[in-house]
């Protein structure tokens, strides 16, 4: 059996802080790992509200797609994961600005605790 299996490495994005990839590539499906808002250049956490957590988890999911030739287009499913669900309405909105239209499969689910204690971790599974 061929493996096929490539793993997706770039700068733009936060290096795994554990055993993991930033994302795995196999035939036309792109896994990405869940990402939480740690700023790729400086290493800092983005945490001054949760928005502004949600757009840094969203922009290293998109340097990921980026890296891999795709875009928020490519996108057939979601995980997203939140400390609180009183942060819901507020997460979505920014969510949902990096989509146009065919909105990927989604589930969001509330957690006792996420790593290095963010409010909010996502991870996507593309089609490219």
């Amino acid at each position: 059996m061929k493996n096929d299996k490539h793993i997706l490495l770039t700068d733009k994005a936060p290096a795994p802080i554990g055993p993991y990839s930033q994302g795995v590539q196999t035939g036309n499906l792109l896994f990405l790992s869940g990402q939480i808002a740690i700023h790729p250049e400086s290493g800092e956490m983005v945490m001054d509200s949760i928005e502004a957590e949600t757009h840094q988890v969203m922009k290293n999911i998109q340097a990921l797609l980026s890296a891999a030739n795709a875009d928020f287009t490519q996108v057939v499913k979601t995980t997203i994961f939140l400390k609180d669900m009183n942060d819901f309405a507020r997460v979505n909105a920014v969510y949902g600005s990096y989509f146009d239209k065919d909105f990927p499969a989604r589930e969001t689910v509330q957690v006792s605790r996420l790593p290095r204690d963010v409010n909010v971790e996502i991870s996507m599974t593309a089609v490219v």
